[in-house]
């Protein structure tokens, strides 16, 4: 059982937080106020982007892996996902040691959300993307660069992926072929320090709040793609509320920049509402893909058009405290945020992991809640009128664990094996690294949360005005 929010209360009266041991999502938002309805918190939300299914290891050569234990020989290459709505994104490893989940999903996920956060190489592998395979294909142009004679697909791939390896894991590794452990050692001698490239599409802030006859927002959109579609609250329509931007003119299309409302009349009754973007476009290469079920974590390497999504809340009140909340991991500090704004005429009080906390009228914080690697986490936050939010997740910030020979295979690919030796096949893992005691690990982890329940909690002051 994981250490939970609790006692959630607006001025006028309590209301309690439960918690639970679950396994899905990455980030959530949500909007607290003396709502009469409440959004549909069954399901995880994310921050946006592209959303994807991993088929496989699509392109790929083999690596040694030289560890303590002995080396290990694994399969090193491309990955392939489909994208949820349309498309195809192409991928490397930067979690050697977890192993991958056959039909895992992905969200689309910046680089403090997964290890790359603190990774001060992770602009090194960004490098290696743009300056190698796929993004390069003219691989006779890619074999001269590297000195070598000549590579093929597998090369390449084989080779971009050891170079990655040894930034992304701190591995001792290397390719088996020739060929493509050159093309590793060019990469790797050649990287230099790149920015993390920006969401494909996202909302910022994914939640806001205010009164009955106010704008609610800004809601700002981020995004590469030209354009985006805005679909209006579809539970709030009996209600009137529109999305607007600030002459009040109702908004079907935004682009990077734009800055969305949610327009609700004055005469409304408590509530809360969603709006959804969505977009097609190139994701980002560099952009990181992390998945709910612990899968090893992905990096962009190229991408066709895609499907990509967003969305916000906004809650409203005619009196009391009126909190928008969200959470997103924070890999740098080792847990996740949960950042609240009150733009009530009245404090709005919480309980977290046995601490109080009260955010006064027109301000904001942002607790962070700090979690053991690989612990679940599972927040729900309820209130009022019926109102209930979860914060669901695992926070999987680490690279760590040792190869094995049990580490296996996704479909249609080799089983690895040791140098020398042979491999345990198992129908559930990729074998591009993982290890077989990794459940073990992750439920021992677990566990110690329960120990280590009474750690205190930072509270990081942001004495601003939300929407400011």
């Amino acid at each position: 059982m994981l250490a939970a929010l609790s006692g959630f209360r607006r001025s006028t009266g309590p209301a309690r937080l439960a918690t639970a041991a679950t396994v899905s999502g990455l980030v959530a938002a949500g909007v607290l106020s003396g709502a009469g309805t409440a959004l549909a918190e069954d399901r995880p939300q994310t921050q946006g982007g592209a959303t994807a299914t991993i088929n496989g290891l699509k392109t790929y050569g083999e690596a040694v892996i030289h560890e303590d234990g002995g080396d290990q020989r694994v399969s090193a290459g491309l990955f392939e996902m489909s994208v949820d709505g349309g498309g195809t994104l192409q991928t490397y490893c930067v979690d050697l040691h977890n192993p991958t989940q056959r039909d895992a999903r992905y969200q689309e996920t910046p680089w403090s959300g997964t290890s790359l956060g603190t990774n001060k190489d992770a602009g090194r592998i960004r490098w290696i993307l743009q300056n190698s395979y796929p993004q390069v294909n003219d691989l006779a142009a890619l074999a001269r660069r590297a000195g070598t004679s000549g590579l093929t697909e597998q090369d390449a791939a084989a080779g971009t992926q050891v170079a990655i390896w040894r930034y992304s894991d701190r591995a001792k590794v290397d390719a088996v072929d020739p060929q493509a452990e050159k093309l590793a050692d060019y990469l790797e001698k050649s990287a230099r320090g790149v920015a993390e490239p920006q969401a494909s599409l996202t909302l910022d802030p994914p939640a806001v709040s205010g009164r009955p006859g106010d704008l609610l927002g800004p809601v700002t959109v981020h995004t590469n793609a030209d354009a985006v579609t805005v679909s209006p609250p579809a539970d709030a329509a009996a209600d009137g509320v529109r999305i607007i931007d600030r002459t009040g003119k109702v908004i079907t299309s935004a682009k990077d920049g734009s800055r969305l409302y949610f327009d609700v009349p004055e005469d409304a009754a408590d509530g809360t509402a969603q709006l959804t973007v969505q977009a097609s476009t190139t994701v980002p290469v560099g952009r990181a893909f992390a998945s709910e079920s612990r899968s090893q974590t992905q990096i962009l390497a190229g991408s066709s058009e895609s499907t990509v999504s967003a969305t916000a809340t906004a809650g409203w009140a005619a009196d009391g405290a009126i909190p928008a909340v969200s959470a997103r991991k924070n890999c740098a500090k080792g847990g996740v945020d949960i950042t609240a704004a009150n733009t009530g005429d009245e404090p709005f009080t919480f309980r977290l992991m046995g601490a109080e906390h009260t955010i006064p009228a027109g301000a904001s914080r942002t607790v962070s809640v700090p979690l053991q690697e690989d612990q679940a986490y599972d927040f729900t936050i309820t209130g009022p009128h019926g109102f209930s939010h979860r914060f669901t997740g695992v926070l999987d910030c680490r690279n760590q664990g040792t190869i094995t020979t049990e580490t296996a295979q996704l479909r249609n690919e080799p089983s690895p094996a040791t140098v020398g030796g042979s491999s345990v096949p198992d129908t559930n893992l990729a074998e591009t690294g993982g290890s077989a005691i990794t459940p073990l690990i992750a439920g021992v982890a677990i566990g110690l949360v329960v120990i280590g329940g009474a750690v205190l909690v930072v509270l990081r002051r942001k004495e601003t005005p939300p929407g400011a």
